[in-house]
């Protein structure tokens, strides 16, 4: 798919996200593949702070003035604060489980963790960022871009 080239860094994470996420959805019940596919969800949700704070903050900003006017934004904005809250209160959640109580992590927590990162990565590459597409300016674009971190951004986009 042919992503606006302000939204293509954006759009290499998430590559890597729904890597991460698929074959956490498929983990079996051994120790060692949930202690791997656990560590692979926890390090890349947290090193995408950078990445949902564009989100949360530019892209939804600018697409605030149209919420009132089309349901589809309204929808589209509700559904991306909705999955960002789940995504670190699930994390939360089973950090604490396990920490409190001594507990290793579950298959049935890994898979439920993958499948919530795997439906949000999904949602935004199919659904908010064809709409961030259709009613940003280039400006607002650009702005996405300039906050997306240099270290995914390729030197032949010319940006």
């Amino acid at each position: 798919m042919k992503r606006a080239a302000q939204l293509q860094p954006l759009s290499r994470q998430h590559h890597l996200g729904l890597n991460i996420s698929r074959h956490a959805k498929e983990c079996t019940d051994e120790p060692k593949e949930i202690a791997k596919h656990w560590l692979n969800l926890t390090s890349y949700i947290n090193e995408m702070q950078n990445h949902f704070q564009i989100e949360d903050n530019l892209i939804a900003n600018a697409l605030q003035p149209y919420r009132n006017a089309k349901p589809a934004v309204a929808s589209a904005l509700n559904t991306l604060d909705e999955q960002h809250k789940s995504l670190h209160v699930l994390m939360a959640e089973i950090q604490e489980s396990t920490q409190s109580q001594s507990n290793p992590v579950t298959m049935i927590q890994v898979r439920k963790l993958g499948t919530l990162l795997y439906d949000h990565i999904r949602f935004e590459e199919r659904e908010l960022f064809p709409m961030v597409e259709s009613y940003l300016t280039k400006e607002a674009l650009d702005a996405i871009y300039d906050a997306s971190p240099d270290s995914i951004k390729r030197p032949d986009e010319h940006r």
